[in-house]
């Protein structure tokens, strides 16, 4: 039996335990590989399962008798689960997830050995931080690193390792990852926004950002994956041919997902359920072969993490299935991209969603202070957030087909907007009459009927409320979370400060409260009306538009990245403690020299395609045609032949044109490579790149795709869109 045989047949045998074993009710599973709640109370004393159910919100720190006693509780639930090893779980700066798997044995003599995990092991480990991104934080003979316990995001076990959600930071205190900062954002926010929370309800104590991620994704058979090195290496198409069909048809969105899909959908959606993510949503999505899952919304340290989970499982279960994932946010030319839609909220303690409106214009009071300063903080950092979404693959999707484009901007719908100029008009710099606070606190008060009977979505918005949220779409698919949040959030917990302050120095001027807010509010409405734009965000005079407005609309990662470096970004991120200066600088180095790398492995795979796999295919085909006129020259009368002759000169001569082309479009992007590879600011690499190298593979593509139409199928070396794009 061939090994692909067996592969199938242990695969459907795993199928069908999967299904015959696993009960069809969710709710006797869901978070079943978790050390939750209900696990901790099983394992722990109470007054420990206390303090651990506190530490979500808390700043306190463990004790070490305390950690002895969790890490005891979790290696005891872990091994009953059967896992033999632990690991520090973390989310390094190169996007992906890392792990360091240590056994529970531990030798106790020659023929004796015992499983051994303690608090200190629990809280504290030492993974190499020099082999992992650090933007200049760290030298290569710096190695060393910390991942230390975050007790906020549950321990989970995976393929019988019990895993551990960590913070990553050098041996000098810097973060290497995206969750420190995220948690330092979480703190901050919630401290102000309680504050401003207590303007208005004395319950409200705490707020926490929530986020309710859409990971769009791609499948590609797996025989015809790694007949394309393109998609091997880069995870995107390098070159490919329009097909007749794509998704012009509009017959793939909300289909009935193909049987092979689904079965992996199940699989995987299994999985994630007894890892405790809510997946709750499944559908085909726009292009043929790309689809969408979506779960109910979490803490957003929470939800960051089981993303990240669920983009490691996806790529797991696809295999087992004979699927390959793509996460690349634009892998087919020509087709939409895919996005990962970050659906951002607040919650408060007392269970209240700071976006929703509430019933009485008191709730609705508080309900426009957040929006509207949400609104505010965009207008004042919008380059900034156009950053956090920036890579060489958003930069193939933003403007395209569904994607939003580069120029940041808020959709709220036109009765928000008509609640917001009515306060323009109404609220003036001076003391409101009676008549003027009736009629407002009226128009407030029905704010829950206007949002949730009138307002549309704008799927051309980067930044949209859709009724008791903003969605922020223009996040990339193969994204990690974190860098949005981490802006989304400082830029509010400032804009939310600066709030704060205006309202307390007009309160000390014995303005009423209720009226002190609303001239504040009225001034920010006045100042980011321009960041609003309730049209279609695709449109030319949406370009010309947002130029008059001074909005900035950068459509390539590294003047996107600027914005990093802006003496206001650096001081917006320092003042609130979330990154200094150098962990900043360090995040700028890093994603420029990403950007870099992936064009030059762009560039190299499409030269080694065009040299070894497409220009022989055309010499042979154009030798064939060669070879046909010769022998019709000879064998037909030269009246039969000649418009034969003549139609396969003209074939030849196109071929030969596409073929000096790509020959010497090839040899100048090896020679702009080399130039790029004597440059050793990671700034000037990546402009290099931007401006030199990746136009030519724009221009090699053009000449490849013309060969495409014009070389005989049989001949053609790599599975073409057509095959690529439709699974049965």
């Amino acid at each position: 039996m061939t090994n692909r045989l067996k592969s199938l047949r242990d695969a459907l045998r795993h199928k069908a335990i999967t299904h015959e074993t696993i009960s069809p009710k969710v709710s006797e599973y869901y978070g079943k590989d978790v050390f939750s709640r209900q696990v901790m109370r099983d394992y722990l004393p109470s007054d420990v399962y206390t303090q651990m159910t506190d530490l979500q919100f808390s700043k306190q720190q463990l004790d070490r008798k305390t950690a002895d006693m969790v890490a005891a509780a979790m290696k005891a639930w872990a091994i009953s689960k059967g896992a033999t090893h632990y690991s520090h779980w973390f989310l390094p700066l190169n996007g992906a997830t890392a792990e360091k798997h240590d056994a529970f044995f531990t030798p106790t003599g020659s023929d004796t050995s015992i499983e051994q995990f303690d608090g200190t092991q629990l809280i504290q480990q030492e993974p190499d931080a020099s082999s992992l991104p650090s933007g200049g934080l760290r030298n290569t003979f710096e190695a060393r690193g910390y991942s230390a316990w975050d007790p906020s995001s549950p321990a989970f076990i995976l393929e019988g390792t019990l895993c551990i959600p960590t913070i990553f930071i050098s041996y000098t205190g810097e973060a290497l990852d995206h969750k420190t900062p995220l948690l330092r954002t979480l703190n901050c926010l919630d401290e102000i926004a309680a504050e401003v929370c207590q303007m208005f309800d004395k319950s409200i104590t705490q707020v926490y950002a929530t986020l309710g991620w859409e990971q769009e994704y791609f499948l590609v058979d797996e025989s015809l994956y790694f007949a394309r090195p393109d998609l091997k290496l880069c995870g995107r198409t390098l070159c490919g041919h329009t097909p007749a069909k794509g998704q012009q048809l509009e017959d793939h969105y909300f289909g009935a997902i193909p049987e092979r899909v689904a079965s992996f959908i199940k699989d995987f959606e299994m999985a994630a359920w007894r890892l405790g993510i809510p997946v709750k949503t499944r559908h085909n999505e726009v292009a043929p072969n790309q689809f969408e899952l979506a779960p109910v919304f979490e803490e957003a340290n929470i939800a960051i993490d089981h993303n990240q989970l669920i983009m490691v499982l996806m790529e797991k279960y696809a295999r087992k299935h004979f699927f390959r994932i793509l996460f690349h946010e634009k892998p087919f030319e020509g087709i939409n991209g895919s996005g990962k839609h970050n659906n951002w909220s607040l919650a408060t303690n007392t269970g209240k969603n700071l976006l929703s409106p509430g019933h009485t214009p008191k709730t609705n009071l508080l309900f426009l202070t957040f929006f509207v300063n949400i609104i505010k903080a965009v207008s004042a950092h919008a380059p900034l957030l156009r950053a956090a979404i920036a890579s060489a693959g958003n930069d193939h999707r933003l403007g395209a087909n569904e994607a939003p484009p580069a120029i940041i901007s808020v959709f709220i719908g036109k009765d928000l907007n008509n609640v917001l100029n009515d306060i323009l008009k109404r609220v003036k710099e001076r003391k409101m009459t009676p008549d003027e606070k009736t009629q407002l606190k009226f128009n407030i008060g029905k704010i829950p009927r206007i949002i949730f009977d009138n307002t549309d979505r704008n799927r051309t918005s980067p930044l949209a409320f859709t009724g008791n949220k903003f969605e922020f779409r223009a996040v990339g698919a193969s994204a990690n979370c974190g860098p949005s949040m981490i802006v989304l959030n400082t830029i509010l917990a400032d804009q939310l400060k600066q709030f704060k302050n205006e309202v307390d120095l007009l309160l000390n001027k014995n303005i009423p409260k209720d009226e002190a807010i609303f001239r504040i509010l009225r001034r920010y409405i006045k100042d980011a009306q321009f960041i609003i734009f309730e049209g279609n965000n695709y449109s030319e005079e949406w370009v010309k538009e947002a130029a008059k407005r001074g909005l900035s609309n950068v459509t390539n990662t590294p003047e996107a990245l600027e914005a990093y470096l802006l003496p206001k970004t650096l001081a917006l991120f320092d003042k609130n403690n979330i990154l200094s200066k150098d962990e900043l600088h360090a995040r700028y180095e890093i994603k420029m020299e990403s950007y870099s790398k992936v064009l030059q492995i762009e560039s190299r795979v499409l030269g080694d395609l065009s040299g070894n796999h497409i220009l022989p295919a055309a010499i042979r085909y154009q030798n064939i045609l060669l070879e046909n006129i010769k022998l019709l020259k000879q064998v037909v009368p030269d009246a039969d032949a000649s418009e034969h002759v003549t139609l396969g000169l003209e074939t030849i001569g196109k071929i030969s044109e596409h073929i000096v082309q790509i020959k010497k479009l090839v040899a100048n992007m090896i020679a702009e490579r080399k130039q790029a590879k004597l440059i050793e600011d990671s700034a000037k690499k990546a402009y290099l790149y931007h401006e030199r190298i990746k136009p030519l593979l724009e221009q090699i593509r053009y000449h490849v795709d013309k060969l495409e139409v014009l070389v005989e199928d049989r001949l053609w070396p790599l599975p073409k869109y057509r095959e690529l794009l439709f699974i049965k």
